[in-house]
Parts: C-alpha cells; sequence; structure tokens
C-alpha cells in the first residue's frame, strides 16, 4: 500500500484543513496516511472512525512563513523535514506539504535528492485551456528563477515524461515560453535552449502567453521567474474578472433574471481555475514524490495533493525522466 508522509502542521489555517482532506480521501482511496506534526494537537482533530488508518509522526517544530528556505535543514525536528525524511528513509512513497514552499522545496531536493542527470527539479502546475478536459502543464512557476539552457531542456524532459505519464497525453506538444513565436524572439537563455529541445520530436517551437490557455500545446517551458509570474497573474486575471461579473449582475435587472443560469456558469469556471481542483504542483526532478500545496489550502485542496501523489507513485515518471536523459546524453 503506497504511504503518504503529510506535512499536518504546514499551511495558513494550521492542522484542521489538513487533517479533514486526509479524512476525505481516506473515504475513496487506499493508502497509508502518515501525519507529521504536535500529536497533542492532531490526535483530537482524527475523527474515530479514522484513527485506525492513520498513523501520526510527532515533529515539536513548525516552519513558518517568515523563515528562510534554507533555515529548514536546521530545524530538523519541523513536521517538514521529518516527513522528508520518511521518504528519504524509505518510510514513506510521497510527501504533501501546504506549509513553506521553499523549505519543501530545499528539503526534497538536498534530502530525497534529484534523479540522476538532473540539475535542478522544478515545480509544475497544470492550467486551464479552452478545450474542454485538456490541461496545459506549465514548469518552472518558482523553483529557479535562474536557469541555464540545459535546465530548461531538462523541464522540458520532465513535463514530457509527465504529460505522457500523469495526464495521459499521447502525442504531447512541448513549447518554450518567449515574447514571440518566430525563431528570432527570446532571449539569449530561450534560444540556445530552443535548440536543445528542438533535439524532442514533441518540441513545436515558440510559444506566447496566450498558447498556455489556448489549446495549441501541452507542456509550456520556462524558467521559475516568469513561471511564477504567469501564475499569480493568471489567478489574479480569474479573480478579478469573477468579481466584474459578479458586479454587472447586480447593476443589471437583465443578467440578475439570468442569475440563476450565470451561478452554474460562475460554477463552473471556478471548477477550471481553483488551485484546490489540483491539489498542489508536484517538484518534478527528485528522486521520490512531494507535491507542494497552496498556503491557503481547504480541505477539498489536501485531498486532491493526496490523490496526486498516489498517481505519482504508481506511475513511471522517474523511470521514464532518467531514461530520456540517458539517452539524450
Amino acid at each position: 500500500m503506497i504511504r503518504v508522509a503529510i506535512d499536518a502542521m504546514g499551511g495558513d489555517f494550521g492542522p484542521g484543513p489538513i487533517i479533514a482532506g486526509v479524512v476525505e480521501a481516506l473515504k475513496t482511496a487506499k493508502f497509508e496516511a502518515i501525519l507529521v506534526g504536535d500529536e497533542s494537537i492532531i490526535r483530537p482533530l482524527l475523527p474515530e472512525s479514522v484513527k485506525s488508518k492513520v498513523f501520526i509522526v510527532h515533529a515539536d517544530d513548525v516552519i513558518s512563513m517568515h523563515d528562510h528556505a534554507t533555515d529548514a535543514l536546521k530545524k530538523k525536528s519541523s513536521s517538514i523535514y521529518v516527513a522528508t525524511e520518511l521518504v528519504r528513509d524509505g518510510k514513506a512513497d510521497a510527501v504533501v506539504s501546504a506549509g513553506h514552499s521553499g523549505a519543501t522545496m530545499s528539503l526534497a531536493t538536498l534530502r530525497i535528492g534529484r534523479i540522476d542527470g538532473i540539475a535542478r527539479p522544478a515545480i509544475a502546475t497544470l492550467m486551464p485551456t479552452v478545450i474542454d478536459g485538456q490541461k496545459s502543464l506549465v514548469l518552472d512557476v518558482g523553483a529557479n528563477v535562474d536557469c541555464k539552457p540545459e535546465h530548461l531542456f531538462q523541464f522540458g524532459v520532465m513535463g514530457l515524461a509527465y504529460a505522457k505519464d500523469i495526464m495521459g497525453i499521447k502525442k504531447v506538444k512541448i513549447g518554450i515560453l518567449t515574447n514571440g513565436e518566430e525563431d528570432t524572439k527570446g532571449n539569449e537563455v530561450s534560444k540556445e535552449a530552443a535548440l536543445m529541445l528542438k533535439t524532442l520530436p514533441e518540441f513545436i517551437g515558440n510559444v506566447e502567453g496566450n498558447n498556455i490557455f489556448d489549446g495549441s500545446v501541452h507542456v509550456i517551458v520556462c524558467d521559475g521567474f516568469v513561471g511564477n509570474i504567469v501564475l499569480k497573474t493568471s489567478e489574479g486575471v480569474a479573480d478579478t474578472i469573477g468579481k466584474f461579473m459578479k458586479a454587472h449582475i447586480k447593476k443589471s435587472a437583465f443578467a440578475s433574471f439570468g442569475s440563476v443560469f450565470m451561478r452554474k456558469v460562475f460554477s463552473s469556471l471556478k471548477q477550471q481555475i481553483d488551485y484546490a481542483e489540483y491539489g498542489g504542483a508536484p517538484l518534478l526532478g527528485i528522486n521520490g514524490a512531494a507535491i507542494v500545496s497552496h498556503g491557503k489550502s481547504n480541505s477539498k485542496a489536501i485531498k486532491n495533493a493526496i490523490f496526486q501523489a498516489i498517481n505519482f507513485v504508481e506511475s513511471d515518471v522517474n523511470k521514464h525522466i532518467k531514461a530520456s536523459l540517458e539517452t539524450k546524453n
């Protein structure tokens, strides 16, 4: 049975939503849940019905959002450090945390280790497209703000494996995010990376920001500086559009008449853009499975993050990444 270590103390709202998400996940998936954190806080929050299905590993400390990512290595009794060590020691197959994302990435990279041939692990996130049921994968979205061409090439290899193994896309299209589709566009790093990516049959060339959402490409490669801006901007635009629509409905009598219909539209739109639907972002390139969840994750997000972790462990993503790099090298 797959064992998932969950950082119970991470997240903006404390252990409540995290434990609730674990309880929800246990209703529909068979896995061994390992909650890591202060046992005196965790145990009273567990319903009697799941206490026999959950293991608690006590951890005294917590990495706060004010701590530096590098501090995580010093706080060996923190919940995220202990959870990561469980994966490193083979006592868990995956780790899920809604806590300090920088600490999670640092510990996963340094303690669990990288896949042979990977220089920089990358955070990958799913984005909605206009094609029903199709998502695009953007990486990196925050782990590496400064990248070399070979790093971007490796992001493409990792994204390709994830798109095939997890997303189930048979004919993957990979693009590199630049300021224009022409080969002459981009900076020196993206141009050199594009030349390297051309060795992948799935590479279609330069893509622009709108292509993330129009369904024309499945994997979008960029550095973590650009990717994080894309991610945060997209979240802001989606939230703003929703507020605009609600404001106009309130002002318009005709729109108010159709509010029942509009509520269904809002519900569908929210489902497409809500991070809780995806649960979290996988950290690709480590020799294991780590899901980095949003700090504001609710129980639904944690549940889906656990499902992501299970799917990752059950797949051959890491094996395919390693094999692809060996072939290219």
